[in-house]
């Protein structure tokens, strides 16, 4: 009877480590600690010597307020009524409270929320329409 032999396995050769070159450093230069002037044991730091006070409370916070989401639009007028909004925001110049145009817009549409049903519908009526192009 034929004996099987075993055939040895061969290993993997062993990688020889890579030197790295180490970049070359200055040598560390000591800093000299700060000269702290000799206390006498017997002092007592101020803040020691002062009784303890009770802490205060903090005044409590005040809820923010949301602002108002701004929403952007446009609308077209003919330049008469533009004028108009124009002379409006020079009078509010000249009454001391300078506006910007939609200040002016925005105090308009409170002045009309604020009519009765008879005064807004008469005002409507007073305005033209306009033909969109």
């Amino acid at each position: 009877m034929a004996t099987a032999t075993k055939t040895p396995v061969k290993k993997a050769a062993a990688k020889a480590p890579v030197a790295r070159p180490v970049a070359a450093r200055a040598p560390a230069t000591k800093i000299p600690a700060p000269v702290v002037a000799a206390t006498p044991a017997t002092a007592v730091p101020a803040a020691m010597t002062q009784p303890a006070t009770p802490l205060e409370p903090k005044p409590a916070k005040k809820p923010k307020t949301k602002k108002p989401k701004l929403v952007r639009d446009g609308c077209r007028m003919p330049e008469s009524d533009y004028a108009v909004l124009g002379a409006l925001k020079a009078r509010a110049g000249a009454l001391g409270q300078p506006a910007k145009k939609s200040t002016v817009l925005r105090a308009g549409i409170k002045a009309l929320a604020a009519m009765s049903d008879a005064a807004l519908l008469a005002a409507l009526q007073a305005v033209p329409g306009l033909k969109a192009p």
